[in-house]
């Protein structure tokens, strides 16, 4: 079964929602680990014969163009974060479209190849704002890998499908979406593959929810961020439950990465999708 490993390119300071988090003329002044973090996880990809797919900030690719050249010429796929690092639901429709719009032409401009996939920052699609997904579409999107099926800090989307499946739009169209992969415990869904949840729960209990999305014929959408491979990057003041679920673990990352590398296979989102 090929599974899907798919990386978050943004900086280690790309926290959401903090109360005096940061904003656009702040990422400027501060220390930028993105460029090497991002450098070492392409190495150990290498080290692996690992394809993956890169849904890259439109941010870090304006101010790094040489990494997203690097990213792209060693095979990988890119896709799009968005450009600004913003929860969907605290813009408008029209500054989504415009903050969506933007990373795309930053990304095609660097990569001379169309932008296929789409990840929203914070997983921040619901119910409540599907009317995004019918930009996606009109943007010329193909797939889109930003909901949750479940309940989490940004809002999540209880109900929706725990496998890759098309997602109805607003409008009665459809696009292929491939969500978070979480475990069903009691009639809750709870992820076990990326972000936080990789880094806290322990192996053996990743390689079981592998072992049952594989064996169901499901593919496993991993994902992780370049930061998470960065112990010792500096740390945002922030709520003791926001702290911990942002900097639990750090130093099992790299460990755990290698392990699944080792242990599964894995390949770019579009060729586990099946798009060309």
């Amino acid at each position: 079964m090929l599974n899907a490993l798919t990386i978050d390119v943004e900086d280690w300071f790309h926290i959401l929602d903090l109360e005096d988090g940061c904003t656009m003329a702040d990422f400027a002044a501060m220390e930028s680990r993105v460029e090497k973090n991002t450098t070492k996880l392409l190495r150990i990809l290498r080290e692996f014969n690992v394809k993956g797919t890169f849904f890259v900030l439109g941010w870090v690719a304006e101010n790094f163009p040489d990494l997203i050249r690097e990213i792209h010429r060693e095979g990988h796929e890119i896709a799009s974060h968005g450009y600004s690092h913003t929860l969907c639901y605290e813009m408008s429709t029209e500054d989504f479209r415009q903050d969506t719009l933007k990373s795309i032409c930053i990304l095609e401009e660097l990569t001379g190849e169309r932008i296929l996939g789409y990840r929203v920052p914070g997983f921040s699609i619901g119910s409540e704002n599907l009317d995004v997904l019918d930009i996606l579409l009109d943007l010329g999107f193909k797939y889109d890998s930003s909901i949750y099926p479940g309940t989490r800090g940004h809002g999540g989307f209880p109900g929706a499908p725990r496998y890759i499946y098309q997602q109805s739009t607003p409008k009665g169209k459809r696009i292929l979406e491939m969500p978070s992969s979480c475990f069903n415990i009691f009639g809750k869904n709870v992820a076990f593959a990326g972000g936080g949840y990789l880094r806290l729960f322990p192996y053996s209990v990743i390689k079981r929810g592998i072992y049952h999305y594989n064996k169901d014929g499901h593919p496993v959408n991993v994902y992780l961020h370049p930061r998470e491979i960065d112990p010792n990057h500096p740390r945002l003041e922030m709520p003791l439950h926001r702290k911990f679920k942002s900097y639990v673990n750090l130093r099992s990352t790299e460990t755990k990465l290698k392990a699944l590398l080792r242990d599964y296979r894995f390949g770019r989102a579009k060729d586990v999708l099946g798009i060309k």
